[in-house]
């Protein structure tokens, strides 16, 4: 049996659907702001795999919210991996591209030295150093940009003002991969399954491929969606947020295929399949 951390989120969704014999446990079984809690339910339910698909991810908020950010994005896995070095049970932890700082052009591997530019991603760092000081057979997996069909994600954030806009300006100096949640839950459970055989752990990164700026996200999104939204490319300094964002979020995820056999998704064939979700 898996124990998922997480049931309503991006992630926690979608591995709900493709694997239905997990164990969820939402934030009133196991609030991630209570470390030791997250720790017990590990005891208790003596899984065969755990996947951490909870945290706290409001980017902005986190800029005030710091030290509640680091108890559940950083002390919380780092009791979940504690836990499972104790029972040796393999950990799947999911984390940010966050943790570097966005500078250059070249796609970040997971041995590129970490810079957290903010709050949130110096959280996100806290949980993979607790997770690597642990000593559990742990992967710590990074992503970017997620998207689905639920929650909340900038494709129904862009669906939602094209009801009532014909013009939006979008961030065109940020370049990552848009990443489908469907891909990640799928990555985790394939990771899991080899991990339960004995494979070891480590860092890795997965992101959709190729790399997009926001502003062609959102070309993608209103052209499969069938909205006629101009779409006028503006520079991050054009729209301050309380959270610096990293300008280069490219992932390198070529060590996840050599070591697990999965590839980076096509974002453009997920996005569809989102877009018409959303429609039905």
């Amino acid at each position: 049996m898996i124990l998922v951390f997480g049931k309503t989120g991006q992630v926690a969704t979608e591995l709900a659907r493709k694997a239905p014999g997990a164990v969820f446990l939402g934030r009133d079984q196991a609030d991630l702001s209570d470390p030791a809690a997250c720790a017990a339910a590990i005891q208790a339910h003596r899984p065969s795999a755990v996947i951490n698909a909870a945290a706290y991810t409001a980017v902005d908020k986190a800029e005030e919210e710091e030290a509640l950010a680091t108890v559940v994005n950083g002390d919380a896995p780092t009791a979940m991996a504690e836990a499972c070095a104790a029972l040796d049970i393999p950990l799947i932890h999911i984390s940010t591209d966050y943790v570097f700082d966005g500078s250059g052009e070249t796609p970040w591997k997971p041995s590129d030295p970490v810079a957290p530019l903010g709050a949130y991603g110096r959280s996100k760092l806290k949980g993979e150093e607790g997770v690597r000081a642990s000593g559990a057979r742990a992967v710590i997996l990074r992503t970017s940009w997620v998207f689905s069909a639920h929650g909340g994600n900038f494709v129904k954030t862009m669906l939602r003002l094209a009801e009532s806009r014909d013009a939006l300006n979008v961030v065109d100096d940020q370049i990552g991969g848009p990443t489908p949640a469907s891909g990640i839950a799928e990555a985790c459970l394939e990771i899991a399954e080899k991990m339960m055989s004995g494979q070891g752990g480590g860092v890795y990164h997965y992101g959709g491929h190729p790399p997009a700026s926001w502003a062609r996200f959102a070309r993608e999104t209103f052209a499969l969606a069938g909205k006629d939204v101009t779409v006028t490319g503006i520079p991050s300094s054009d729209y301050p947020t309380p959270a610096a964002r990293p300008l280069n979020s490219r992932l390198d995820c070529s060590s996840l295929t050599a070591d697990f056999g999965i590839s980076p998704p096509d974002w453009k064939a997920a996005l569809a399949e989102t877009v018409t979700e959303l429609r039905s």
